[in-house]
């Protein structure tokens, strides 16, 4: 999926393992397959699971990470990985990686829960938990989506022009230009900043586990809306608007970032990851079909 990828055999990960944590040494590994984008997965007995970063990462970046999965699984209403112990890179593999718990459930889809009540009632509820955090001083990293919308226009400008023979590059640009420009009108709050339907565990339509919360962090509070559009269809979008009590200007930014992260999906992971790219191209159509939207594009 990227370019000077790590790769990892399962006799390796046993190994590194074993090595970096010996008590684990002699359980059952397995491989686990993903969606993700950034790490390959193995699962270590019941209980844990190893992280090894497919494009390479700090000791010190992990421990980042570490920090804020702890601080997002003390708050967050489901359960979310805790961190368990980190490596530093070796000859063998040259990368830190880490070790957090397991937690069991389905990933959501992008297609199955889109009239689902009660998932949209447990997003709403974790965006609010994780919104009721105090920022302690804290504000935006500037690193990924949660700033400034225009930052962005760059990437997305590309994003449209190589996903032109998938969607309605048209349609996308005058929505997108009449997003860009919506300024934030409130502080930045906490917030979990990828909750996309691969980071969302569920059982029986319900939610049961939040994974990838080390970016968990101050940002524009609108940033977390991105799941109602990933996963919902209009009036569950209103379930979870009205709960929030999101106003005009949080709304329409939130698809605004929905956009931005849909439409670096569709292209990008077109042939490498082709669930990514397909769950962009669903929520493009809702954007583009949104009725609160269609004033504007």
């Amino acid at each position: 999926m990227h370019e000077g990828e790590l790769e990892l055999t399962t006799a390796t990960a046993a190994r590194l393992i074993a090595q970096r944590f010996p008590e684990l040494a002699g359980l059952p590994l397995q491989r686990v397959p993903t969606t993700g984008t950034v790490n390959t997965i193995v699962r270590i007995g019941d209980a844990l699971v190893a992280r090894f970063p497919l494009v390479g990462e700090t000791e010190e970046a992990l421990a980042t990470e570490s920090a804020a999965m702890s601080e997002l699984a003390d708050v967050c209403p489901v359960a979310s990985p805790r961190p368990f112990g980190t490596s530093p890179a070796t000859p063998e593999y040259p990368s830190a990686w880490s070790v957090q718990t397991w937690v069991p459930g389905d990933t959501a889809a992008h297609d199955d829960h889109m009239s689902s009540t009660a998932l949209a009632g447990d997003i709403t509820e974790l965006i609010s938990s994780l919104r009721s955090v105090d920022v302690r001083g804290r504000v935006f990293d500037g690193r990924g989506r949660g700033g400034i919308l225009s930052d962005h226009d760059d990437w997305v400008s590309l994003c449209i022009e190589r996903s032109g023979h998938l969607l309605d590059a048209a349609r996308v640009r005058r929505l997108r230009d009449a997003l860009r420009t919506i300024g934030a009108d409130e502080p930045a709050v906490m917030s979990h900043r990828d909750l996309t339907p691969f980071n969302l565990l569920v059982s029986d339509d319900r939610l049961v586990g939040v994974l990838d919360g080390g970016g968990f962090g101050p940002a524009d509070r609108s940033l977390d809306l991105v799941a109602a559009w990933h996963l919902f269809d209009a009036p569950r979008r209103r379930i979870i608007r009205d709960g929030l009590g999101s106003r005009d200007v949080e709304w329409r930014r939130g698809a605004a970032w929905a956009l931005q992260q849909a439409m670096g999906l569709i292209w990008y992971y077109q042939n490498s990851n082709p669930a990514m790219s397909a769950l962009g191209r669903s929520t493009m159509r809702r954007l583009l079909d949104a009725d609160e939207l269609s004033s504007l594009g």
